[in-house]
């Protein structure tokens, strides 16, 4: 078993999960692990603490004795910047910000590579899930074939309101943005973007194709109506906000962020709350199920803690499946045909989608919904379009 390393830690970012870690920190006292330096936006703000506080980047990355960089803010811009500053100086690094690994991960990987650092990440994806290390230990060889699930804990206790409670959306919403489980702009978690994010992150572990945020189809839980949720009541379903990444039996990727109408017979019908459910199948083991708190300052702090403690053993993720295969990676399509409820009020916004067949469809002088099978391709033509109209759209995946 490798030596047990002493990390001193440069902090970037005191919010929400900051202080979660440095009083995880304070209370379990890991040997050998301390913070020396928590850089913050404004260093005048009374944090309640006795720390070492400044606002200069170059005071953490000039310290000699700090070897551990964690990088916990909400900006995905700095982000960049302190993590490859890190990776370019040969510093081990722990990040959280998702959006910011989502749009660089190839770069920051062939960097890692170039300069023997290390870059954690494992908080990023589904709190306090451990899925990417998972997915780096356990299933890399080549008989996964997909890996789906609530990846968003805000979006996630909306809908739970709303399901199990009989609350509006609005009201819902409103409690979430109470309990500190979705910002004052929830655009990003309920909008599917946060999901989105994860889903990339995953994918590039499970299959090792980056797939860019722009080519994958999301669509998020903003437009619901009481209109819909009163279908998937009457069908005995949930709407779940779904993040999807599968293998088609011709080798090709399929992926996309997307609410699904769940039967009860679903593993994730009955993840709650703030809680992520993820899905792993296999090719001979079937499926196997991971649950954990997804939001929060505590679960997402432990989970940087844990990535903090497996730096002092040098753990590094092997990206074995893009590093041996990156001349012949899955590739990915949009070329795929499922079925889907599609609500609108305009008659005219029923042409926004081909459908290839209609089962079902209502009428009504408030609204109108077809169930029918579209292609993800001719979904993703028209996302833009409708986000800004008065349509909801969810996946209806059989029994």
């Amino acid at each position: 078993m490798a030596d047990r390393k002493k990390l001193v830690i440069g902090l970037f970012g005191f919010g929400t999960v900051g202080k979660a870690l440095y009083n995880l920190l304070e209370t379990t006292r890991p040997d050998g692990v301390r913070i020396k330096r928590i850089c913050v936006r404004d260093i005048s703000k009374n944090r309640g603490i006795e720390a070492d506080f400044t606002d200069n980047y170059d005071s953490i990355f000039n310290d000699p004795e700090i070897n551990l960089i964690v990088e916990l803010v909400d900006d995905a811009r700095a982000s960049y910047a302190i993590i490859t500053r890190a990776l370019r100086e040969g510093m081990s690094a722990v990040s959280g910000n998702k959006k910011m690994l989502a749009e660089h991960l190839p770069e920051l990987i062939e960097m890692q590579k170039q300069t023997g650092s290390t870059l954690l990440y494992d908080a990023s994806a589904c709190g306090s899930i451990p899925v990417i290390r998972n997915l780096e230990e356990y299933y890399d060889n080549e008989l996964l074939v997909s890996v789906k699930g609530i990846l968003n804990g805000s979006s996630n206790y909306i809908l739970t309101k709303i399901f199990n409670h009989g609350m509006t959306y609005e009201a819902a919403l409103r409690e979430a943005q109470e309990a500190g489980f979705a910002e004052s702009d929830p655009s990003l978690d309920v909008d599917g973007w946060d999901s989105l994010s994860k889903l990339i992150i995953i994918t590039v572990h499970a299959f090792g194709t980056y797939i860019a945020p722009e080519n994958i189809f999301t669509f998020g839980i903003s437009n619901l109506r009481d209109y819909d949720i009163r279908f998937a009541r009457e069908k005995g379903r949930r709407i779940k906000l779904v993040g999807h990444v599968e293998k088609l039996a011709d080798g090709r990727l399929v992926a996309c962020v997307i609410p699904q109408l769940l039967s009860k017979n679903k593993y994730i019908y009955g993840v709650d709350d703030e809680f992520n459910g993820v899905v792993i199948k296999g090719l001979y083991y079937d499926k196997q199920f991971m649950f954990g708190r997804g939001a929060g300052g505590f679960p997402t702090g432990s989970a940087i803690l844990s990535d903090i403690t497996a730096c002092q053993y040098d753990y590094k993720y092997e990206y074995k499946k893009r590093l041996t295969h990156l001349n012949d990676l899955p590739e990915f399509t949009n070329d795929v045909h499922f079925r889907v409820f599609f609500r609108y009020r305009n008659p005219e916004d029923l042409n926004l989608i081909e459908f290839d067949s209609i089962s079902e469809k209502y009428s009504s002088a408030d609204f109108n919904y077809v169930v029918g099978h579209t292609s993800l391709a001719d979904l993703h033509r028209v996302a833009a379009l409708m986000r800004d109209r008065d349509v909801f759209i969810a996946a209806y995946p059989p029994d």
